[in-house]
């Protein structure tokens, strides 16, 4: 029955109710309103404005456009148009179109998405959530595999010590004199009081925080450690290790220390851009400069330094790579966009390998001292030193610099982000069509062939450029007599 409300209770608010949403008629709450959309019943809705003898007030808007996030009513529904996106590991072939003509543009529009699903309300007497962070869907054809956001370029608060140590590390002479660093913070409790306080991390705040970990830990020789392992107690610092633990669960990733950690999420730009733009496009057009130095301030950047900066722009110049990964995904070897998609990953690899043969002048110039050489020397024994775009050209070709087995394949990757992991393992799958052109003759097979072929010496001019990194510095020439 419909219950006479005064005037008092219906004038609280300005807002309209769509002529699509019924007006509750019963003083008795509905349970299940949240999780019903609106139901169109023209005849209650009239009778009860006339009973209220007003507009419907805020109180009165249907629970099923509050369940929805932003509040996405009516107008939300022509987003939906054109489809759902789907997420790369399960609707391949979102990318960008084969029949475009050129490199794809690295600001595509955004395309339009329907409106997300509803959340349930969260309590603001809820405790915030200490476990890992929740992967959220990731698309590489964005931005690859660069964050999303620039890294934090200085921590604040208690974790300003963590900054510190990782800068003080990263130029230390010697190993012990960076375990020695890491000692003296466990004597001061400073690590403890850092482990008490990772659970109240932001995950990009967790993230700059797991990059001071990974300079520490390889700068003191403990790249290759678990920090679970009751083995790594007898070698690495334990106060050190339950913070490195702790921050392998906060981004729920246990294999950060490696170029993906060490690289990605240690740069800047040299000046704040006036406007906002694409964070590859940042990486691509801004100067960028390290966050934490692997050389002295003051001094010129050192190898290791312009190795990590060379790897984040070939990221940020991977886009198209990536882009193209999506729009051979799914396709078959007979169609006539494939051929099209493969001469234009050709292109983009040879793009790559350009970039590479112009960081490579500046960093061998570079000075280099033993320490930076032992740190490049632990990262390439436990094989994290692979750039994440050469990984995905090869989840789409299926070589690399040599043949590869599963668990070759799968050891590279574990220094990636879960949620990366997974779209190189949906790659695998759904360009496993395009790979059986190995197979075939004819004219499509061997562009496949030279696509291959373009990714092999793209492998090459990467371990050439990391191998002068690794070389020592040249003695300074003497004047003649």
């Amino acid at each position: 029955m419909t219950t006479t409300t005064s005037a008092s209770t219906t004038t609280t608010g300005t807002a309209t109710t769509p002529t699509s949403a019924t007006t509750p008629t019963s003083t008795a709450t509905d349970p299940s309103a949240a999780t019903h959309t609106a139901a169109a019943v023209p005849a209650t809705t009239s009778a009860t404005r006339r009973a209220t003898g007003g507009a419907a007030g805020p109180a009165e808007v249907p629970a099923a456009r509050c369940a929805t996030a932003g509040g996405a009513g009516p107008s939300a529904e022509p987003a939906s148009a054109t489809g759902p996106t789907g997420d790369p590991a399960t609707a391949p072939g979102t990318g960008i179109s084969a029949d475009a003509p050129g490199i794809p543009s690295a600001t595509p529009a955004t395309p339009t998405t329907e409106a997300p699903p509803a959340t349930p309300p969260v309590s603001a007497a809820a405790p915030a959530p200490t476990g890992p962070a929740s992967a959220t869907p990731h698309d590489p054809s964005t931005h690859g595999f660069l964050p999303e956001r620039p890294p934090v370029r200085s921590m604040i608060g208690t974790w300003t010590r963590l900054d510190a140590m990782a800068r003080a590390a990263a130029v230390a002479p010697d190993r012990a004199a960076a375990v020695a660093l890491v000692e003296r913070a466990h004597r001061a409790e400073e690590l403890s009081a850092l482990r008490q306080r990772v659970s109240r991390l932001s995950l990009r705040n967790a993230e700059a925080a797991a990059m001071r970990i990974a300079v520490i830990a390889v700068s003191c020789g403990w790249c290759g450690l678990d920090p679970q392992a009751p083995a790594a107690r007898e070698v690495a610092d334990e106060a050190f290790l339950d913070l490195w633990a702790a921050i392998a669960h906060r981004i729920d990733h246990d294999q950060f220390v490696a170029l993906p950690t060490l690289a990605l999420h240690n740069w800047v730009p040299e000046r704040k851009p006036r406007r906002h733009i694409p964070i590859d496009q940042l990486a691509r057009t801004e100067v960028l400069v390290p966050i934490v130095r692997w050389a002295p301030e003051g001094q010129p950047l050192s190898r290791l330094d312009r190795l990590m900066l060379a790897a984040t722009r070939l990221e940020a110049h991977g886009i198209w790579l990536f882009r193209l990964a999506e729009t051979l995904a799914g396709r078959s070897p007979d169609d006539s966009s494939t051929p099209t998609a493969l001469r234009r990953l050709v292109r983009v690899q040879h793009a790559l390998r350009a970039q590479l043969l112009a960081e490579a002048t500046d960093l061998t110039a570079a000075p280099a001292t033993p320490q930076q050489r032992a740190v490049l020397g632990a990262l390439a024994e436990q094989g994290a030193l692979e750039p994440p775009v050469l990984q995905a050209a090869e989840a789409v070709l299926g070589i690399g610099g040599r043949r590869m087995g599963e668990g070759r394949r799968q050891l590279l990757r574990r220094h990636l982000p879960a949620q990366h992991r997974a779209w190189l393992s949906a790659m695998d799958r759904h360009c496993a069509p395009v790979r059986t052109l190995a197979h075939r003759g004819g004219p499509d097979a061997a562009v496949y062939r030279e696509a291959q072929e373009s990714l092999i010496a793209l492998r090459r001019t990467y371990t050439a450029l990391v191998q002068a990194a690794a070389r020592p510095a040249a003695p300074p020439l003497t004047a003649a007599a």
